[in-house]
Formats: C-alpha cells, structure tokens, sequence
C-alpha cells in the first residue's frame, strides 16, 4: 500500500472561515507533493463540519462529538495518518505554495532533524516572535512572567524564551516549536510517543519538543518558507480562562522534566503570574466596560453640583440650600437614567459615537422630566436645574469624547469614522467583482471599491484602476483605507510579500478564500480577525441583540398584562405563561429562526423562538427552501418592526412548546 510523504493534521474547533482559507492553501501547497490531509473537528457549531464535508472532500475527516482537546485530537490522526512526516498545523493559518516542497526537503537533507518550525507572520505583515522558543527553564520562565523578556528582547540572557538574539531570516537550532507549524518525523514519533493528553490546549508543543531532543534528535527554526498564523482567533489571549489554561500547562511541563526543586520554584512562580494574570485580565477588562460611563457620570455629577449651587444663589439670594435629598439622591437618579438611556440608543458602542450619546441623553431628559411632573409638589426642587444639567452634558459629553478620540488614548475610544471605508480589491476581474459583492452585502458601505488586476501584462484593463505592482501608488492616490487579496488568484508568497511591504501604509489588509463569503483579516496578534461575512450580519449586530433584548423583555410584560383576554385567543393558554416566563428568564426569545438545519446556512446564533418567520405568512405551506430563505432575510434585515409582525401575525401561536 502507497503511503505519502506528508501527513497533514488540522485540529479545528469553532473557526470555519479560518479553517476553509487555510484548506485552500493546504491544498495549493500539496499540489507538487505526495501528501495526505487529515482535519479533527473537536465538536464545532459553527458550520464547519458541514463545509469541510460540502467542500473539501478529499479531506480525511474525523468530527467528534466533543471537544477532546488539542493534544487527543491531533493524536487521533497522528495514529491512522500513513505519512513519513507528520505536520501538525492550526487551522488560523496559511502556508505559502512552496511550504511543504521546501520544509520536506530540509528534513530529508537533515537526517538529525525530528522537528522543524518554520517563520511566522502575523495578518499585517509582521514577525512573530514565538517562531523560534528556548526551553522555559525557571530563570526564562521568571523573564518572561515578569515581562523581562519583553523588554529586552534582544538580550541573551532575558531574551530566551523568543530567542530574540538570534536572526530570525537565518536557519537555528532551537528548543521549542510551535504548535501552529510542527513538522515531525513519523520515525521519532514512534520513540517518543505522541502528543501527552495531559495538555489538553497549551504546553503540548513545548512538551513534544522537548522529547525529541531528549530523544536525540534536533529542531531547527527554517525562515525560508513563511506562514501566516492569525494568532489568538482561536482563544482571547485577554480572557481569564487563556490564562488558567495556558500557565496550568507550564506548571504540568515543569513537574514532568524538571528536577523537583526547579519544578517547585517555576510552580511558585507560575501560581503567582496566573493570580496575578489573572486579576489584571478582570480588571482591564472590568475597566474596558465601566470606563466611560464612570467619567461621564463624575464628570455629570462635579458639574451638576456646581450648577446647583450657583443656582442656590440666584434662588436663595439671602441664603439657603436645596435639601440633601435633591444632591445625593436625585441627582445621582437623573444622572442613571440619563446614563441608561444612552446605553440603550448605542451611546457606548463602537465605534463611539456622539450622536447616540446625545439622542440618549435627549431621551432620559424627557423621562425625567415626565417623572418630575408626576412627583408630589414637595419633591419637585427644581425644573430648570433638570434643563441646566442637560446642558451641560450636551456640552461637556462630546468635549470629553472628542478629548479620547485625538489624543489617541485608546482605539476602542476613538469616533467612527465620519465617511464610509475606501478599498480595493487585487484579484482577478471574475473574482475581483465576487468579493466586491460581498463587501457591498455585509453592510460595510463603501464610498469606493477599486479592483486591481493580478497581471502586470498589457492586456484587457477595463473595470480595473491599476495593476498589482502599482499598489502603493493606488493606495496614496484613492486614500485607501483596506486592501483586500483575493486568494484564489495571488500565491500565498506574493500575499505575504506584499504585506510587509504594506506594513507601513497604516492600511487594513484582508485576504478572501476563494468561494467563501467571508473575508478573513487581523489587526494585531493579539486581536481577533475580523471576519466580513456576507447577508447574515445584521441580526448579530452588538445594537439589534440589545434591541432584541429589551424587545422580548417589554413586550413578555405587556403579555402579561394582557392575559386575562389573551388566554380567550391563544391555542395553549398554560404554554403562553410557561413562555412569558421562559422569556424574562432569557432562555427563549419571543421570535427566531424556523426550527430547521442552522448549520446549512450558517446563520447566527440567537436564542430559541417561540414564533419564526413563517408565522407572518398566512399560507403555511411552505417549501424548504422558502422557509430557509425567509429566515436568511430576517438575519440579514432584522429590525424590531419584524418582530412586532410577527408577533402580531403568529399571536394564536405564542402558547406553542418549543
């Protein structure tokens, strides 16, 4: 029986669009190589199993039906897969077409190689550090915790986690690979044994690495072929969990190949990093939420009470205050409700908008002032004062937002952009103009799209402004705001080629798989990509879920209030409460998605509803196609009004078990 040069192994979990980019390149790579490619899906919602199954069917596909980890998930292909060397690659990844033609002939030519790494760029262009690792031994494991490392990178002594001092465009020896890109010879596995189950994420690699050297053999860093690596799409790099999961892996390492009394010491160091991780990742992100609506409220609160009291002393000329009630009990209440209203009009989201923080506030104005008439005549201290705060936020709200936003502070406070997104599009005309359509569909409104033709050559221009080694004029001349590569027409080198060459250019960059309706890009790699995705973004939208949210909340209450009639209309009267109640507790919404294969279309994740789309038509019979296309529109489109009709229509039905 043939068995292939290479086996290739993708552990996937919960990244299909990074997955199918990363499977087009894969196969461009083994176009010029004797390989097989195997993908472990860990139990994936998000449609993945259906595209790999639907696209790539050459594929040899293992799809759990739980999330076993990374390490007993590669170790499941790693047992069948019949390759001489074995290639354990992330699925936020692309190789360039020379990848495993380059990689494969170094480990013949290197007969004392067990495993190799190769150079790693994040989605801008930019080297990744942990291409290259040394082993983390208590003095680099101290370094790096304490942030040494990264201060003096280049230093060999505080520089040996990232191995900084040595030349990453040169081939080393090293003592740790990566996860992302692991070359291994099927011959050293066999001695060392696979992946430890012990790490079920992180620590695997570090660990395997160490056992090939422990075995004899050697593991070289080779710069001559790059990968993009999408690093952090898979886990947030910020959350508590990453920091439990990634530092609980060091202490295991630490334990299993270290003396006890440097086991010891590395755990002592490691317990206080991932307390202190730890309660850093809650505070920044704690701070990240309450930030802006805490300095709006003191900055509210301070000005308020000065305007009290050079109101006092117009009103109380001979003397006199507002009572202590109206300082710290009504203020602090106008102050939440102005607060609460501007989080309802999208006054927090991002980007920052002025706007809807002002319409926010204009609304909690008027409720307030709509309370203000209904208290007793006692309470009522004083109108104009109401009218005198609301000034001063409208004065002092967006000085405070224009403030963040050109002092550069942070870019999650900077305003949106106050004209549309400019791009162009290298590809292809036929593949140029596909991806122009899914930028127009996932609600980006561009204010221009310029296609940039692949060929250099004099021939058929029309449609396109410029050719590919024009770029950098383009972008100058069209004041481009992102760059978009079409992957079915560019190698992976030249993308990357042009990335760093772009680095500079303070644009976006963006690839987009071929047949995909996603296009795929990262901003640091430290962030998660982000993902364009045609028609179906709008119901997902940070603003229609708190819609969404607040919709099934007032109108679980109205139904309530009107239950006395409705148990007359609906068919189930016991199912219309047990719904209200399924609703306020958040484990229903009042409307969702026709109870048919989410997955086939990949649409959102939103909760279970008791109505659908199909209950604002009145013919019932309805296809299978129509159904799913009805709920593709109301993914796409959603807007509250498609509710109420539905509610409307479907009322009968509000008592339906689901």
């Amino acid at each position: 029986m043939h068995s292939p040069k290479l086996s290739i192994i993708i552990v996937n979990y919960n990244v299909r669009h990074f997955l199918e980019q990363c499977l087009h390149s894969v196969l461009e790579a083994c176009k010029e190589m004797d390989a097989e490619i195997w993908v472990v899906d860990n139990n994936s919602v998000d449609g993945s199993v259906e595209m790999v199954n639907e696209k790539f069917p050459i594929v040899k596909f293992i799809a759990n039906k739980e999330n076993r980890g990374f390490s007993r998930a590669n170790n499941q292909a790693i047992a069948q897969a019949d390759g001489e060397y074995v290639l354990l690659l992330n699925p936020d990844t692309l190789v360039e077409s020379d990848t495993f033609i380059k990689t494969v002939a170094f480990m013949d030519s290197h007969p004392d190689a067990g495993g190799l790494g190769v150079k790693m760029i994040d989605g801008k262009g930019e080297f990744l550090p942990e291409s290259k690792r040394g082993l983390p031994t208590p003095k680099t494991a101290f370094y790096k915790i304490f942030g040494l490392s990264k201060l003096f990178p280049k230093s060999k002594v505080f520089g040996r986690y990232h191995l900084g001092f040595l030349d990453k465009d040169q081939t080393h020896e090293v003592d740790i690979l990566s996860g992302a890109f692991m070359m291994m010879r099927m011959s050293v596995l066999q001695k060392t044994g696979f992946l430890d189950e012990t790490f079920f994420m992180y620590g695997e690699d570090i660990d395997m690495s160490w056992r090939i050297h422990e075995a004899g053999f050697k593991n070289y860093y080779f710069p001559h072929t790059r990968i993009i690596h999408y690093k952090g799409e898979s886990t947030k790099k910020s959350s508590v969990n990453y920091v439990f999961t990634f530092y609980n892996a060091m202490i295991i390492f630490a334990r299993k190949h270290f003396s006890s009394k440097n086991a010891r010491i590395i755990s002592a160091l490691i317990h206080l990093a991932i307390y202190f991780r730890a309660f850093a990742a809650i505070l920044s992100r704690f701070i990240q939420q309450i930030f802006l609506p805490l300095v709006d409220a003191l900055v509210l609160y301070s000005g308020i009470l000065i305007i009290e009291r050079l109101w006092e002393s117009y009103i109380f000329p001979w003397g006199g205050h507002y009572p202590a009630s109206f300082t710290y009990l009504f203020i602090p209440a106008y102050i939440i409700i102005w607060l609460f209203t501007a989080f309802l009009t999208g006054g927090y989201d991002k980007p920052v908008s002025i706007g809807r923080m002002l319409r926010g506030i204009t609304l909690g104005t008027l409720i307030i002032l709509v309370l203000y008439s209904l208290l007793e005549e006692s309470m009522r201290y004083s109108r104009a004062l109401i009218l005198l705060g609301y000034a001063w936020s409208l004065l002092v709200i967006p000085a405070f937002r224009l403030f963040l936003h050109y002092t550069g502070s942070s870019r999650q406070y900077q305003l949106g952009s106050s004209r549309n997104k400019r791009f162009i599009i290298v590809g292809g005309k036929e593949e140029a103009e596909r991806v122009a359509e899914v930028v127009k569909s996932a609600r980006l409104n561009p204010s221009f799209i310029g296609l940039v033709s692949t060929n250099d050559e004099t021939g058929d221009t029309s449609g396109f402004i410029g050719r590919l080694s024009q770029l950098p004029e383009i972008i100058e001349i069209y004041a481009i705001d992102e760059v978009i590569f079409c992957s079915k027409d560019i190698p992976t080198s030249l993308i990357i080629d042009q990335m760093s060459e772009l680095q500079m250019k303070q644009v976006d960059l963006k690839i987009a798989p071929p047949e995909s309706l996603a296009i795929i890009g990262s901003k640091s790699i430290n962030t998660s990509g982000d993902l364009y995705i045609m028609d179906i973004n709008s119901i997902s939208s940070q603003t229609n879920k708190r819609k969404k949210f607040f919709f099934d909340f007032f109108l679980s209450i109205l139904l309530l209030v009107i239950s006395p009639i409705a148990i007359f209309i609906v068919h189930k009267p016991l199912g219309y409460f047990r719904n209200i109640l399924m609703v306020i507790s958040g484990f229903r919404s009042w409307v969702g998605f026709t109870g048919t294969n989410r997955t086939q279309h990949r649409l959102p994740g939103i909760r279970q509803g008791i109505l659908n789309p199909t209950d604002s038509i009145k013919n019932k019979n309805l296809d299978q196609e129509t159904i799913e296309k009805l709920n593709l529109l109301y993914a796409r489109d959603y807007k509250v009004s498609y509710d109420i009709n539905i509610v409307f229509n479907g009322f009968r039905n509000s008592g339906r078990a689901v």
